[in-house]
C-alpha cells in the first residue's frame, strides 16, 4: 500500500518535475522512476563525497549516466553505473562515448540487488526510501570502511547521515544531499 501511495505521489508531481530543474519522470523496468538529477545536485553530491583521484564511483540506478559521466569528466575517476532498464543503460553508454569518457566508465544492465559493489569507494543513489532500505544490508555487507554513500533527497533507513545539505532548486522543490560513511563494525 505504501509503495502504491509513493507511486501515486510521484505521478501527481510529474507536472512539476521540469520546474524543479529535473527532466520529467520516466517509468522504466525498475521499481523507481527515472528522474535526472540536476547538474548542481550532481556536483554537490560528488563534492560532498570528496571524490578524488583513485576513487571508484558506483551509481545505483544510474539512468542516463549523468553522475558517473560527470565524475569521470571532472575528477578523472573510474565509474560503474548500474541500471535495470536496458534502454537507459544504452543511452548512458552513448552519452559516455559522446563525452569521451567511455574508457573510464562502464554501464551495466543489472538489478541493484544482485550487483557486487565491493570495489566502490563512493556510491551515489537517487532512489526512493523503500529501495534504499532494501539496499542497505547489501551496502553494509559489501562496502569497505571509509566508503562514502551519497543519496539525493532520500534517507537510508537506519543510517545517520554525516552531513545533509540543501541545493536550491527551482519552482517548488529544493534538493537534499545526504552523506553517509561506512564505519568499521563495532567491537
Amino acid at each position: 500500500m505504501q509503495n502504491i501511495l509513493i507511486r501515486l505521489a510521484f505521478g501527481m508531481l510529474l507536472p512539476f518535475a521540469a520546474g524543479c530543474g529535473s527532466s520529467v519522470a520516466l517509468w522504466t523496468a525498475g521499481e523507481v522512476p527515472f528522474v535526472r538529477s540536476t547538474e548542481e545536485v550532481i556536483d554537490r553530491m560528488l563534492e560532498l563525497a570528496r571524490v578524488k583521484a583513485g576513487d571508484v564511483v558506483y551509481d545505483i540506478g544510474s539512468g542516463d549516466g549523468a553522475i558517473i559521466i560527470r565524475a569521470a569528466k571532472k575528477y578523472g575517476v573510474r565509474g560503474v553505473g548500474i541500471e535495470i532498464d536496458q534502454d537507459l543503460m544504452l543511452r548512458a553508454r552513448n552519452n559516455a562515448f559522446r563525452e569521451k569518457v567511455d574508457h573510464l566508465v562502464e554501464f551495466r544492465a543489472q538489478d541493484a540487488f544482485t550487483v557486487d559493489v565491493s570495489p566502490a569507494t563512493v556510491v551515489t543513489l537517487y532512489m526512493l526510501p523503500e529501495f534504499n532500505a532494501k539496499l542497505r544490508p547489501i551496502l553494509e555487507r559489501q562496502l569497505k570502511p571509509g566508503t562514502r554513500v551519497v543519496s539525493h533527497d532520500y534517507p537510508i533507513e537506519g543510517w545517520k547521515p554525516e552531513r545533509i545539505e540543501e541545493v536550491k532548486g527551482t519552482f517548488m522543490h529544493d534538493h537534499k544531499v545526504l552523506l553517509f560513511e561506512i564505519r568499521p563494525p563495532a567491537k
